[in-house]
């Protein structure tokens, strides 16, 4: 193999991850990529040092995602004639001049870049939109009106400086001062206001109800119950079983904007107190992690993950491979998890006996219960987890009519982690309840609650 080989095959998967990222057709990626290799191969040779090949290949690549988009952006319904020379766009220095359409529409919300994506890009008509989304057409056309003036209104100079304008250059100043203020409130914690959980697990009883369960927009990011928008903060804890002792406890919140490899989030910081071994970095007693994740009309996935390890500060990304997706991915390229949740079949539940299809990602809605904790009692849907979060490990999620996570509980495959524990999970946690997947035991570990139900 030739030296240009040996390294594209060491960050190959990388490069089609970023990809597929970007694009949201299979098809194009494809052709993307091509390109892209093409492109590296002829090249090479002005690479000065080859130690940085990764970086400089996915910089080919996101020259060709934005070549991309620009050809693409010529079907969105603004004449170029109406383009000025200088646009503006928000920046960390104000609003500064930008020069090109993709930047244009990479700088809109992620709701007006999908239906401009969906309608413009890839084709789709009002009512296959409306499909894909589950959203009625009325929807459909009043998303499109608002992000074509969107669009428009990021190219038209006399939005901000000419006659009948709302907002001055000075009042964005003024505006991103204050949200950098608040950020800074955040980050010190001095607007920290959450509900202290439990010591000792509250009673439950979770009762299964004859009727047919309800769809749910369901937000959180996956295992760690945070909704990652602006201004959000969660408490959550675990809590062992039979003895219901809180174990770790959990304070998250969402601090800002954020961005990783051209992919638009939020970041957000997690503080975990006695943290279960698996959840330990550096301090038994505690550990801090950030995070940044997204969140659309379809998806919810994590960007990267951070942490302290031996002093020293370890970043992970999506393009990370081994080192982040089986950690922290979730979905075929790392799409994430649904948003839009519906029974889909793929999992059965009749009791404690679970029939489960043969396919990856396996997540679905088992059925409508009753859950009565603390009190309060919460009309929800279960949502199962087979062995994607972890394997081995099967996961009940029961979540109300809003999304949120009333109690969420964690089942080990009898022979889960064995090697480590020396005993079957039945010997281990003998009282403790069992269900069965595909006639495979799984014995109930643990169980959380967010401060969301106090």
């Amino acid at each position: 193999m030739t030296e240009f080989e040996i390294l594209l095959n060491e960050c190959k998967n990388a490069v089609e991850r970023f990809v597929q990222f970007k694009l949201s057709s299979k098809a194009d990626a494809d052709d993307i990529l091509q390109e892209t290799y093409l492109t590296a191969f002829q090249k090479f040779d002005t690479l000065a040092d080859k130690s940085h090949f990764k970086a400089w290949i996915i910089s080919i690549a996101r020259n060709k995602c934005n070549d991309y988009y620009r050809r693409k952006a010529k079907s969105v319904d603004v004449s170029i004639d109406e383009l000025t020379e200088h646009p503006f766009t928000a920046s960390r220095y104000g609003y500064v001049e930008q020069h090109d359409v993709y930047d244009t529409l990479e700088s809109l919300s992620e709701n007006d870049k999908q239906i401009i994506d969906l309608f413009y890009i890839q084709g789709y008509n009002q009512s296959e939109i409306s499909q894909r989304l589950n959203i009625p057409v009325g929807t459909v056309k009043s998303r499109l009106y608002t992000a074509r003036n969107n669009f428009k209104r990021l190219y038209l100079p006399d939005r901000i400086y000419g006659r009948g304008c709302c907002l001055k250059i000075k009042d964005f100043q003024t505006r991103r001062y204050s949200q950098n203020a608040n950020t800074l409130l955040i980050r010190k914690g001095m607007i920290l206001n959450m509900k202290k959980l439990p010591e000792i697990m509250p009673e439950y009883t979770i009762t299964k109800l004859d009727k047919e369960p309800f769809s749910v927009k369901w937000e959180e990011l996956m295992g760690w119950f945070i909704v990652p928008k602006l201004g959000e903060k969660l408490n959550w804890a675990i809590y062992d079983f039979p003895k219901r002792n809180r174990t770790e406890y959990d304070e998250m919140q969402v601090v800002g904007k954020a961005e990783i490899h051209g992919i638009e989030g939020v970041e957000i910081t997690a503080k975990q107190y006695t943290p279960m071994d698996c959840n330990k970095t550096d301090n038994d007693k505690n550990a801090e992690r950030t995070f940044i994740a997204q969140l659309t009309d379809t998806h919810c996935r994590f960007l990267a993950e951070s942490h302290i390890s031996g002093g020293v500060k370890k970043c992970y990304t999506f393009l990370d491979g081994d080192e982040f997706i089986p950690n922290w991915g979730f979905g075929e390229n790392n799409c994430g998890n649904e948003v839009n949740l519906s029974a889909k079949g793929d999992i059965i539940r009749n009791g404690s006996e679970i029939t489960a299809a043969d396919k990856p990602f396996l997540l679905d809605v088992v059925g409508r219960y009753e859950v009565k904790i603390g009190g309060k009692s919460y009309d929800t849907i279960c949502v199962m987890d087979i062995e994607t979060y972890d394997g081995g490990v099967v996961s009940e999620q029961y979540l109300d009519k809003n999304g949120r996570t009333i109690l969420w509980r964690r089942f080990n495959r009898n022979d889960w982690a064995k090697d480590r524990y020396k005993k079957n999970w039945t010997e281990i946690l003998p009282d403790n309840e069992r269900i069965t997947v595909n006639g495979e035991i799984y014995v109930h570990w643990y169980d959380c609650i967010t401060d969301y139900i106090l």
